[in-house]
């Protein structure tokens, strides 16, 4: 029977590849979101070496997500151009990411050499698993609202990742590397305690803290330790059969069941090979319950210099490059000021993490509206009104007090609602805008589309970060100093509200000149369709 590409999918297919970025999300935001920390607190490697590490490995994203889409266009199997790398790359990734959150006996000099070396072969590997992801979902089909639909379920999926490493991993660590500890607790007043702890096992990164995360910690003088500012958690070396003690403040009745003694080092790494079996697991049904429907013209032969040149001079494509750009400023900044929002501006760090769930709920309905949505609306439109929407949405913090927690949340929840209409629609636009080279060049190099879109995205991570950098330095704010707190909340406060909103504006004014009307979209696939037609009569 002869495959339509421009045919309806089913539920099945949108939902295995769908779990594809699950999967991929599992690695990304597991990485993203506990990584420093990990290597910082856990590995025990210095901050500056850390953060140096990735800005390294940051410059090398370029060239590695480019020369991908390179290859993805070029390869040739059965399975297509793109699946393949799926379920090549599956195993793999699930190793290496298990592999970054391992431990070994290693020297400074050592460790530093183990992260580069584990930390770039995750970057590569991750690159040449999600690029030829990201171009299937533009050859699945070649009817652009279907595509639409594809986005959305791609995006649900995403999200669902997240949710899952965000949500579980450090229940998993207490639960994989709890220690079991000999405990002894004497009352010193209402909220005041001094904890011994001790154990027959060497535990070489113990973390000390309460379930509940409201008492603070600080080194008893038995213990002869120079003591540290009261904080939620110690961390320590353990030997066995020595006794730690402790002064805790701040509980009321503290029990020995209120006190959690983890094994940092073996929770981490037990907690990630449980989540990559999953990750390898959902890539194998990616792979398994999608097809490639879109191929290149029969008559189009290899010429990546023709390729380049037709991406360069393709006016949809740079455009949605700006778009995708300060799309991904605006959404990484408002996610990057959170913890300095409600830590320094709040004064309740722990609310973060509701208010974070709250944003991965509300982004998974964005997505899933975003398909009706772009069917009664267009992309382009839509992607304008989403922009204004969240943006001026956003804006309006900038008028919540530290007492306003109601509406703050209201008002970052419904921002996120539209703003995670972005993504979903931007990935789906990189195959209209492949769809537009084929229309014009009769050309098609999916890969490389995808290729340039997946980096930009990335640097305008990098570029948030800056930005939010030189806002706060303006401000004189030093994290190691408390008195420098108070003169920063304008600039806290800015950054959380109409800073992101003009990006989101810029954003909204540049797509006005988006030439992919949904007219437009409508002529390019029934034209590219009878020429594929055509091209299987001959």
């Amino acid at each position: 029977m002869t495959t339509i590409a421009g045919g309806k999918l089913s539920v099945k297919e949108k939902i295995g590849y769908a779990l594809g970025d699950g999967a991929a999300n599992i690695a990304w935001r597991g990485v993203s979101t506990f990584l420093l920390f990990f290597y910082t607190d856990v590995f025990g490697i210095t901050a500056a070496a850390a953060g140096l590490l990735l800005l390294v490995a940051r410059f090398s994203d370029g060239i590695s997500d480019v020369a991908m889409g390179i290859i993805g266009d070029r390869t040739q199997t059965k399975y297509g151009k793109f699946r393949p790398w799926i379920l090549w790359t599956a195993i793999p990734l699930a190793v290496i990411l298990s592999l970054l959150f391992t431990t070994p006996n290693l020297s400074y000099s050592g460790k530093i050499i183990y992260a580069y070396i584990t930390y770039i072969l995750f970057t590569l590997i991750y690159t040449a698993n999600n690029i030829p992801y990201g171009a299937l979902m533009a050859v699945m089909t070649g009817d652009n609202k279907e595509r639409t639909s594809i986005g959305s379920y791609r995006m649900v999926g995403a999200f669902t990742g997240g949710m899952l490493v965000q949500g579980t991993l450090l229940f998993l660590v207490a639960h994989f590397g709890n220690v079991n500890p000999a405990i002894e607790i004497i009352r010193l007043d209402k909220k005041k305690y001094e904890v011994s702890v001790s154990s027959s096992q060497t535990v070489p990164n113990a973390n000390i803290k309460t379930k509940d995360g409201i008492a603070k910690f600080y080194w008893s003088q038995s213990n002869e330790s120079k003591n540290a500012e009261p904080a939620p958690y110690i961390s320590f070396s353990m030997e066995p059969d020595n006794t730690y003690t402790f002064i805790i403040e701040g509980e009321a009745d503290l029990t020995r069941d209120k006190i959690s003694l983890i094994n940092q080092k073996k929770g981490y790494s037990y907690s990630i090979y449980v989540l990559s079996i999953f990750l390898a697991l959902f890539m194998f049904v990616t792979f398994a319950s999608t097809k490639e429907r879109v191929l290149p013209p029969k008559t189009q032969t290899t010429n990546l210099k023709q390729d380049l040149s037709d991406l360069i001079s393709n006016k949809p494509w740079l455009i949605l490059l700006g778009v995708g750009l300060l799309w991904t400023i605006y959404n990484s900044m408002k996610q990057g000021m959170v913890m300095y929002y409600f830590t320094l501006y709040l004064n309740n760090q722990l609310l973060a993490a509701s208010y974070l769930v709250g944003l991965m709920l509300a982004s998974i309905a964005g997505a899933m509206a975003t398909a009706p949505l772009g069917k009664k609306l267009g992309k382009r439109k839509l992607f304008i009104f989403a922009l204004l929407f969240s943006g001026s949405v956003n804006a309006l913090l900038i008028f919540c007090g530290p007492q306003d927690i109601s509406a703050i949340f209201t008002l970052g929840i419904i921002s996120e609602f539209g703003a995670a209409i972005f993504p979903t629609l931007f990935f789906a636009m990189l195959g209209d805008v492949a769809d537009y080279s084929e229309f014009v060049n009769a050309r098609r190099a999916t890969g490389l589309v995808y290729s340039a879109g997946s980096f930009v995205t990335k640097f305008g991570g990098g570029l948030a970060a800056a930005i939010i950098g030189v806002v706060l330095a303006a401000f004189h704010y030093d994290g190691m100093d408390a008195g420098t707190i108070e003169n920063t909340i304008p600039g806290i406060k800015m950054l959380m509200s109409w800073i992101p909103a003009l990006i989101a504006l810029m954003a909204a004014i540049l797509m006005t000149i988006y030439p992919l009307t949904q007219s437009k979209l409508d002529e390019i696939t029934a034209t590219l369709e009878n020429r594929r037609v055509q091209e299987k009569l001959l």
